[in-house]
């Protein structure tokens, strides 16, 4: 980066460098093709979208093309707007005081000519950060016309005593002020169609109307938008016309593989040092917690239209930790395992990042977070053990007879606080279920033992072979049949 005191600050000066104007399309493609031939990441942070989103947007920028991101939410397509700033160069000149950050060698604004004719080389320059060369709009149904495109300002017209015939009396909204700047409108279809037309012109020609006034600007603009592709028909659309002017269409999509899902999850939590040090995440539990987002996005109760946003399985990570940590602070252990039962703790976060439709609504919510809890351990624990379903169809004796046989005669109450302990004893108190988790997972460390264990018997009660009722603070196992007769007797409290 240069020397604030080494840019140059005068026409003169800036003229004597060698300056050259560049579009702001010619500048994303120049920078854009120096990372690439340097195999420096075009997206930092951005994972999964290796060979399918980024090299649609590398090929819309070498084109210079304008952009429209459509997907569900929480696909990281504001993040990638955003991240585009990362291909502007660190500064830029512009006249100083300029609302429109006209380009020294070719304004565009009446200020700047102005400006230039009366002071010639000596028109003082200012510089502008990459930073700051980010505009983003929410598209929300009250936005304006003069918001975007700018409006006729009676008070600059009575200061400056000038008639409402002279253009110096404009206020320029937001897109005009985004010259030489990258503009995003997120939400595109929530935007009301006549401020749609308003972009028309300023997307193809260049020419801006307000109240009356047509200015012939050209605006050099880098325009981004965002859109749900379901808000083309629930709130609102995208009018043909505006579609037809935006020139590439950039389709994103939530992570494809498990592995890569964890890998975003693990990035983007705020786990706090002293929660590193204090809590360990089993792979197993970060697992799970990414197959009930995949659940969800599959599940008859959830709006597959709304989507399962990315932010779902992040505050469910967080979430179990701190319910991990918190345990650790009531029983003053020093360090703790996250456990199985510690996931009852994210159904908040699960709760309030799904939209259900009316059979979910119908169900509860919490029901419905329950249910997609219980699929992802069902879905995983045949990975680790042999499937139970297995040997219901082909009538053999099952390795989890002793198991089930037990719990015939007895229940297992865990408290969901409970010491380290205390839960390593209860999970031994149950016959076979050690030897169940060292046949199946040879060379596992005691912690891992337990968690196993713990796995099991909440697999089983998914399986129905055991029950399980979720109190307010204990998760109680037993005979499969006690559990269906008290459920007759009382509601299950789920929280």
């Amino acid at each position: 980066m240069k020397n604030n005191n080494a840019r140059p600050s005068t026409l003169g000066e800036l003229k004597a460098s060698g300056y050259k104007p560049l579009s702001i399309s010619e500048e994303l493609r120049k920078n854009l093709i120096e990372k690439m031939e340097s195999g420096d990441p075009i997206f930092p942070g951005i994972i999964g979208y290796d060979e399918t989103v980024i090299p649609d947007i590398q090929r819309a920028i070498l084109s210079g093309h304008s952009m429209n991101l459509l997907g569900l939410r929480g696909q990281a397509k504001t993040r990638m707007a955003r991240g585009l700033t990362g291909l502007l160069d660190e500064w830029i000149p512009f006249v100083a005081g300029s609302e429109l950050n006209d380009d020294p060698l070719q304004p565009i604004s009446r200020f700047a000519k102005d400006l230039i004719t009366e002071h010639g080389d000596l028109t003082p320059i200012a510089w502008l950060h990459r930073n700051d060369r980010y505009v983003e709009k929410l598209a929300t149904p009250d936005v304006t016309v003069a918001d975007l495109i700018g409006d006729v300002d009676p008070i600059k017209a009575a200061n400056l005593k000038l008639s409402y015939s002279d253009e110096r009396v404009i206020h320029f909204g937001l897109v005009p002020r985004s010259n030489r700047c990258i503009f995003v409108i997120n939400e595109l279809p929530d935007l009301q169609p006549r401020i749609q037309v308003a972009l028309f012109n300023i997307l193809q020609e260049g020419d801006i109307q307000i109240r009356g006034f047509q200015l012939r600007l050209e605006l050099d603009i880098q325009f981004v938008f965002t859109a749900n592709p379901e808000d083309y028909t629930n709130r609102g659309s995208i009018i043909t016309p505006l579609k037809d002017r935006i020139q590439s269409q950039i389709l994103t999509h939530y992570p494809k593989s498990i592995e890569l899902s964890q890998e975003i999850t693990l990035q983007e939590a705020n786990i706090r040092p002293e929660q590193h040090k204090r809590v360990a995440v089993p792979a197993l539990l970060s697992e799970l917690i990414e197959l009930i987002a995949f659940e969800a996005r599959e599940s008859e109760y959830v709006d597959q239209k709304s989507g399962v946003s990315a932010r779902l399985t992040i505050s469910a990570y967080e979430n179990l930790v701190s319910a991990a940590e918190r345990r650790a602070i009531i029983n003053k252990e020093k360090n703790t395992i996250a456990r199985v039962g510690d996931l009852l703790a994210i159904v908040p976060a699960i709760t309030g990042k799904v939209e259900l439709v009316y059979e979910g609504e119908q169900e509860g919510p919490q029901f419905v977070a329950l249910r997609l809890l219980g699929q992802a351990i069902r879905k995983k624990f045949p990975q680790i053990f042999p499937n139970p379903d297995t040997f219901k169809r082909k009538k053999v004796d099952s390795p989890y007879d002793p198991i089930i046989q037990w719990f015939g005669q007895n229940q297992l109450e865990i408290e969901r606080d409970i010491t380290s302990k205390d839960w390593a004893a209860a999970l031994y108190s149950v016959p076979m279920l050690a030897d169940l988790a060292n046949k199946y997972c040879p060379g596992a460390s005691e912690t891992e033992r337990l968690l196993m264990m713990e796995f099991t018997l909440h697999a089983l009660a998914e399986y129905s072979l055991i029950g399980k009722s979720v109190m307010d603070s204990s998760i109680e196992f037993s005979d499969v049949m006690n559990q269906l007769f008290s459920e007759d007797d009382e509601d299950i409290n789920y929280n």
